[in-house]
């Protein structure tokens, strides 16, 4: 082969390789928005919520400036976590995680539900604890009422056994269930929440382009039918976040990790 011919493929796998990096990294650290918008009569005025889920311990540069600015452009009444703060129990991601929620105590309320990667931890009362220092509510089988509704969070470890139907305790009120599963979609709309909010799934780990169909969610394995979006059932909405870090699986494919955004109106 000419000496020049080589030259240029090796140009070509070059160019090749440098795209690819490009695009995986955007793909997992630009951080994109999903807005979604509901109506209800049970609500006493307009409320912004941001959900943010399965962080992970990642980092959106020094501090999670990134994401935090990003949260904060928003301007939400509150804040809520859906669990999986942490991907395993290291100094490195309770520093994070106590971190980040420092600085969204600084913007709005925030409230945390765990996730299975907390459960996991033998230690998570340390992280329970840590997390309510750094300024969240943490809701374990719970609820508090805050800006005119019911939010509600049902500990991880109890999602299975329905635990969640016993905290939707007056239905004539707006209630917002915070639960890490998303899977247990017709368990919570049994419960009479108006919304609930969940992650785990990412989207799907890798969507298929212009389709946009996620390819596996665990607890539901290969094409799930609970891995982004919003699904209705009766009169129970759930939204699940796609997510902002990696799990057992370090990458994201056509999958942009999000911040969802979302605003209720009173009908």
């Amino acid at each position: 082969m000419p000496p020049e011919y080589i030259a240029i493929i090796c140009v070509c796998c070059t160019l090749f390789i440098i795209l690819s990096a490009v695009f995986l990294y955007c793909q997992n650290n630009l951080l994109g928005v999903k807005k979604y918008s509901l109506s209800s009569q049970k609500v006493e005025r307009e409320l912004k919520v941001v959900q943010l889920s399965d962080l992970h311990g990642k980092a959106f540069k020094k501090h999670n400036a990134r994401l935090l600015k990003k949260v904060a452009t928003l301007n939400p009444n509150f804040i809520v976590i859906t669990g999986d703060i942490i991907h395993k129990y290291t100094k490195k991601d309770i520093a994070v995680a106590k971190e980040v929620v420092v600085g969204l105590s600084k913007i709005a309320p925030v409230y945390y539900v765990s996730g299975n990667h907390e459960m996991r931890n033998t230690a998570y009362r340390a992280l329970r604890q840590a997390l309510q220092n750094a300024g969240a509510t943490v809701l374990d089988d719970s609820v508090v009422k805050a800006f005119g509704i019911n939010i509600c969070g049902v500990n991880c470890a109890n999602i299975k056994s329905g635990k969640y139907l016993s905290l939707v305790k007056n239905k004539s009120e707006f209630n917002l269930l915070l639960a890490h599963l998303p899977q247990y979609f017709e368990g919570y709309a049994n419960s009479g929440a108006d919304l609930v909010l969940c992650g785990h799934a990412h989207g799907g780990q890798w969507r298929i382009p212009f389709i946009g169909k996620g390819l596996y969610a665990p607890g539901q394995g290969v094409f799930p039918k609970y891995y982004q979006g919003m699904h209705k059932k009766g009169g129970t909405t759930e939204i699940i976040s796609r997510g902002l870090g990696n799990s057992q699986f370090p990458l994201r494919l056509f999958n942009r990790p999000e911040i969802v955004f979302i605003e209720i109106d009173k009908k």
